[in-house]
């Protein structure tokens, strides 16, 4: 089973790219984050005829979180149901094959101190309440998105220059793993252990591509059930090329597991 993350930024935008991109990766499960469209917007036909079903959490002009799988997704929740009066549209969840599949999109903090980046920490306590209350970590589950957080200085193409700035703050870094501790693998890592320069984002700006100054932050973190069964992982860098890409590259990882997997 193979599960992907991708933030598009702008589905529309990036419509064919997307397409391309399930046509020759064909995931079963693809986790979008950015969607930058709420849901009469979205490309339901043109997904659905690429084979996909798809579940959306749209917000206009920002954010927006979706679920594109071959099989049809059930149980699907929009927010985090919490009770917080919060207009982001920032998690989406479904069962798809008999595992839990969450596409999350964290804020991302603008500046140290500001009001957004206190909302950003806020999310994180929220996500992780979220996951106590209504999953357990025996059970398979695969968290997947953009976090805005980079967890480890390998993680950062120049670690001294990026400490202290947004993305890379202490405080970011213990609320992503306070997050962990609920009991998610982060699967990169487990298969890629200190290999360093693999980023999932790059700036638009100063080459930074090209030249690799990029940050590793779009993560699939599993639950023992899953992570037990990873397989392969990986970043495809070859995404982020060519004419008007995301600035985002999809981050994937393989499971042994099927229906017949399921506990």
């Amino acid at each position: 089973m193979k599960i992907a993350t991708w933030n598009c930024n702008s589905v529309r935008a990036r419509q064919t790219r997307l397409l391309e991109w399930l046509a020759k990766a064909r995931p079963e499960v693809l986790c979008l984050q950015e969607l930058k469209c709420v849901e009469e917007d979205f490309p339901w036909a043109e997904l659905r005829q690429a084979g996909y079903h798809a579940a959306c959490n749209g917000q206009r002009t920002y954010n927006g979180v979706g679920i594109l799988s071959l099989e049809e997704p059930t149980e699907v929740l929009r927010g985090m149901d919490d009770g917080v009066d919060d207009g982001q549209a920032r998690l989406i969840a479904a069962n798809v094959a008999g595992v839990r599949i969450v596409s999350a999109y964290a804020p991302n903090g603008q500046a140290v101190g500001s009001p957004a980046y206190d909302y950003k920490l806020e999310w994180y306590g929220r996500l992780r309440r979220h996951l106590d209350l209504r999953h357990r970590p025996e059970r398979p589950l695969v968290l997947c998105g953009d976090f805005n957080v980079a967890a480890e200085p390998i993680d950062v193409y120049d670690p001294a220059q990026w400490d202290g700035q947004t993305m890379f703050t202490e405080p970011e870094r213990a609320a992503l793993r306070h997050l962990l501790g609920f009991g998610l693998t982060d699967t990169f890592r487990k298969l890629h252990p200190g290999e360093p320069g693999r980023f999932s984002w790059w700036d638009y700006r100063m080459l930074a591509f090209p030249k690799n100054r990029g940050l590793r932050i779009d993560y699939l973190f599993a639950t023992a059930p899953m992570a037990d069964r990873c397989q392969g992982a990986d970043i495809d860098r070859e995404a982020r090329k060519g004419a008007k890409p995301s600035d985002h590259a999809p981050v994937w990882a393989d499971f042994r597991w099927s229906t017949d997997s399921v506990l």
